[in-house]
């Protein structure tokens, strides 16, 4: 049980494995003991921790390989028509892999541009530059591949834009309007509290948004998130400070959870060992309603045999009946084996998979990862398994009890798993209405209110949906 009273432990705990020997383990072995006394073979079996029907076993092993090796026939094979066709068909996919991956390259310079030029497009006239500066970068990289008009297509912007955007002739003359001062603005010391907030060791880590509502859960109210962006924008403070990476779209899975415990997201990450191509897995249960991680389990491998044990534990701590439940993960060879196929089946549970190569199909989980990953305090390495378990048994705590969901209203995902939202925004409430009778003048529109929790989540909601009271287990495909 976890220190929380009443909650069970997401954690679940590797079981022992029966011991296996490799071929050449068993090699050394029967040499060894073919070249001993009977007295001394006796010694090697006990030594080793095996039987003699074993070395029986393992003899009749070596000599049929040595059979089958001699039976081959000597001399190079004679030329197969297939596998000629095959080599004609491997160098036609070398060919459409090539073209394939200059379509990835126009891609990821389109991702690249999209990302970087986004919202500030339209804001203040030094961004407006900044996004066409971008843009100008883009269509140098992609023309040599593709050429201009195919550049300016992929990048959005008109063909005569971009040439008259490069023209030889000077630009006509535009006046600059100056903007004016928001009367309703905080005043200089304001934006100083403000920024000297944002700024302090206990809040420079965490976004604006974030702040705020921590504020808020401590009876503190100083700007809106608005207002705190606008000041760290003023002083060149708001970026991007995270590590990115890019992901590209058969028919769609569709579900919806309106309460916990209504369908769960499940997925495995990779965490870098202490060498070179070492890793630990870590398998990790998700509820996509109140985005609570309802269990997990990290391995210095990925089976399915694993996966089947994580999901029988959890769904046995928590009391899951019968057709109540949908599993949701990707198309790894884990999450679609049999053995865990077999066990949703006898349990009861519904199983839904994504589209293959479409990481938007399990957003939950991915957005979990990118958490887990983008944390200040995530290493680049772990040295053993017990340091990365150390590490994730901080990481879900921290995540389950104490991490602001933005997802969720800002609320941390045990108090909406387990109920307690309805006092937590009583309380913001209170703080958002002092505010607002110290200050009216500064709430233009309406009175504050604290986000709302979100009345379902989907994954991937349909384009036209009347009923959100719909049960998770009715996947759409």
């Amino acid at each position: 049980m976890s220190s929380l009273d009443g909650v069970p432990d997401p954690e679940v705990l590797v079981r022992a494995r029966t011991r296996r020997w490799s071929a050449a383990e068993k090699s050394r072995i029967l040499a060894e003991y073919e070249g001993l006394g009977k007295a001394d073979k006796g010694a090697l079996l006990r030594r080793e921790g095996i039987y003699s029907s074993l070395i029986a076993a393992w003899r009749a092993q070596r000599d049929q390989g040595a059979l089958q090796a001699l039976a081959q026939p000597a001399g190079r094979p004679p030329a197969d028509p297939v596998d000629r066709e095959n080599a004609r068909l491997r160098a036609r996919v070398l060919r459409l892999e090539a073209d394939l991956d200059k379509a990835r390259r126009v891609i990821e310079v389109q991702g690249k541009t999209f990302r970087a030029v986004g919202a500030t497009r339209d804001r203040r006239p030094e961004q407006r530059e900044r996004a066409d500066r971008m843009i100008d970068d883009a269509i140098v990289e992609l023309e040599p591949m593709i050429g201009v008009r195919a550049a300016c297509r992929a990048t959005g912007r008109a063909q005569a834009s971009h040439y008259r955007r490069h023209r030889q002739s000077p630009p006509p003359v535009r006046p600059v309007r100056e903007r004016r001062a928001q009367p309703r603005a905080l005043d200089e010391v304001e934006r100083a509290t403000v920024r000297a907030l944002l700024n302090s060791p206990g809040f420079v880590d965490k976004a604006p948004a974030t702040v705020y509502h921590e504020l808020l859960d401590e009876g503190v109210y100083v700007a809106s998130v608005s207002s705190m962006y606008r000041i760290l924008r003023a002083y060149g403070e708001v970026g991007e400070r995270r590590r990115q990476a890019v992901h590209p779209a058969r028919v769609k899975p569709e579900l919806v959870a309106t309460k916990p415990n209504q369908c769960w997201s499940w997925d495995i990450t990779k965490l870098h060992g202490p060498a070179k191509w070492s890793y630990f897995h870590l398998y990790v249960i998700i509820d996509i309603y109140s985005r609570y991680t309802v269990g997990w389990l990290i391995a210095g491998r990925e089976s399915a045999a694993l996966a089947e044990q994580l999901l029988a534990d959890t769904i046995a701590k928590h009391g899951i009946d019968r057709d109540r439940l949908t599993v949701h993960a990707d198309n790894g060879s884990s999450m679609a084996s049999k053995p865990v196929a077999f066990l949703l089946a006898d349990l009861g549970v519904t199983k839904s998979h994504s589209r293959p190569h479409t990481s938007n199909d399990n957003p939950f989980s991915e957005s979990q990862f990118r958490t887990l990953k983008y944390r200040p305090e995530f290493p680049a390495t772990f040295a053993n398994l017990p340091d990365a378990r150390a590490f994730c048994q901080r990481f879900f705590s921290w995540y389950n009890t104490e991490h602001r969901h933005s997802g969720v209203a800002w609320h941390t995902p045990h108090n909406v798993h387990y109920g307690h939202v309805d006092q937590v925004q009583a309380v913001r409430a209170d703080v958002l209405s002092a505010a607002y009778t110290r200050n009216p003048e500064r709430f233009v529109r309406k009175h504050p209110e604290p986000a709302a929790l979100p009345v379902a989540a989907w994954i991937n909601k349909p384009a036209e949906q009347d009923d959100p009271d719909e049960p998770a287990h009715s996947t759409k495909t």
